[in-house]
């Protein structure tokens, strides 16, 4: 049974959580022509944008109230009405996503009464959905914010199976998808491939692979975001004959959608490793009645022979990892599955799914306590985002960068991770990490009775033979 230790400090030293809030508008950014309102001061919105700008490398469409000394104390309903108005008149967008902030929800903002006088007074903008959520940033983290968003899409979007008409099955090869935020958009790319193969067509909620996944667009510029899964299409989702969930933060948001829906769905705490990538590959056949693929039986046993290659490297290595729950619950399954040990366990938040932790505890905190249980456990390896870089340099251990935000290398935002290939890749890195350790590794053995480098190549000098000084027996004799 995993320990769960409880938070005992009152402050946070070296951060590892990102905001609900950053997770809330994340979740809006994977919708076509879309764009997240946060509902605070200029500087809340600046700060998330710069971890958005850092992290993709894209310019991110990101709005905000302009929260100021005068509304904050006198009421900021009417900043959400003239915000909402203006970028429905400037922009028109498919969604506009309101995410609260500290500041708004400390000053007791009412969204629903916000948005209801925003109906009120611009009907001409009914035809354009507002979807208000509540993300404190003083609670919670990306992953929890992530989670109450895509929560009220389905709520606000996605009618009931009776008033829409929908019924499960109906589209044979629609399959919905929702996903979490430790899924990158390089791990949706795979995981749509991999749902292709199947026959199936995936409808993803949120699908980040197509809006953040770092492509050159045919306009210029756009104040909206220029991918993502279609808004209109979320009419249709009790038409799929199945939802794939992804991630245990998504509960509620699939329970949500299973009963306003009715279609069934397969849940999944994380697809890294080979038995939790087994039992993704053995839903979609049995949702599509097709055979597995040879393609995907191949890189199953290219897995296989990466596992057999890289446990000589890392069972038995000592790891010590720091992220949202759902990620730190995959990625210590992924090292236990070749021998590798979590010595230490962080999670910004409490979470059901840390019960789960391939670790014997998990401290609720933040990267301090990280640092601390790696030194004290003997860890040799960190994995956690790049707020981790000075930890691993202090530690003086090798850091592989995985979560939100990754602000110091490129193309953190497209590695995979998932599927077969991903996890053999993750496993290949890892094992190179612990090879620049020398574990693993047997070094030549040398003989003391070798000759030494310096001798072969400056070998001593032999005086010329004197027949003189030639030793006779007699003198041998004495």
């Amino acid at each position: 049974m995993v320990e769960i230790i409880k938070r005992n400090k009152a402050l946070s030293v070296s951060p590892l959580k990102a905001s609900q809030t950053i997770g809330g508008a994340l979740a809006f950014l994977g919708f076509r022509r879309a764009i997240p309102m946060l509902h605070g001061s200029q500087g809340c919105t600046a700060f998330g944008k710069v971890f958005f700008v850092r992290h993709f490398r894209e310019p991110i469409p990101l709005q905000t109230t302009a929260m100021d000394q005068i509304t904050t104390v006198m009421g900021s309903e009417e900043s959400v009405v003239e915000g909402l108005k203006t970028i429905c008149e400037k922009n028109s967008p498919s969604l506009l996503g309101v995410p609260t902030t500290g500041l708004s929800e400390t000053q007791g903002s009412d969204m629903g009464m916000a948005v209801k006088n925003f109906r009120k007074a611009h009907p001409e903008f009914d035809h354009i959905p507002v979807v208000p959520v509540s993300t404190p940033d003083y609670s919670g983290c990306l992953e929890t914010g992530f989670a109450k968003a895509v929560h009220e899409i389905i709520d606000t979007l996605v009618p009931a199976a009776d008033a829409a008409g929908t019924q499960p099955g109906r589209r044979k090869r629609q399959l919905n998808v929702l996903v979490n935020p430790s899924l990158t958009p390089g791990d949706l790319e795979e995981l749509k491939d991999l749902i292709e193969r199947f026959g199936l067509r995936p409808m993803v909620l949120p699908d980040l692979s197509d809006s953040l996944d770092g492509h050159l667009g045919e306009e210029d510029f756009s104040p909206l975001t220029i991918g993502g899964a279609d808004v209109s299409e979320l009419a249709t989702l009790g038409d799929a004959v199945a939802t794939l969930v992804i991630g245990r933060s998504m509960a509620k948001a699939a329970d949500l959608l299973k009963a306003r829906t009715g279609v069934p769905d397969y849940r999944f705490n994380h697809l890294m490793g080979l038995a939790a990538v087994d039992g993704l590959i053995a839903a979609l056949h049995q949702i599509s009645g097709e055979p597995v693929p040879e393609r995907i039986e191949r890189q199953r046993a290219q897995l296989q022979d990466a596992m057999l290659d890289c446990h000589f490297m890392l069972g038995m290595a000592r790891f010590a990892l720091a992220a949202d729950p759902d990620l730190l619950q995959g990625l210590s399954e992924l090292v236990h599955g070749v021998g590798g040990e979590t010595v230490a366990a962080v999670s910004p938040v409490n979470a059901p799914v840390l019960a789960e932790v391939a670790a014997e505890s998990v401290k609720i905190g933040d990267l301090e306590d990280l640092e601390r249980l790696a030194k004290e456990e003997g860890a040799e390896v960190l994995i956690t985002n790049s707020h981790g870089v000075e930890s691993s340099k202090r530690l003086g251990i090798p850091l592989l960068r995985a979560g939100f935000p990754q602000y110091d290398t490129l193309g953190g935002y497209q590695k995979c991770w998932i599927g077969y290939r991903g996890s053999r890749q993750a496993l290949f890195d890892l094992a190179n990490i612990m090879l620049g350790l020398e574990k693993g590794e047997i070094h030549p053995y040398r003989s003391i009775y070798a000759q030494k480098p310096e001798y072969r190549q400056n070998p001593p000098k032999v005086a010329a033979h004197d027949p003189d000084k030639t030793p006779t027996a007699d003198s041998l004799r004495h």
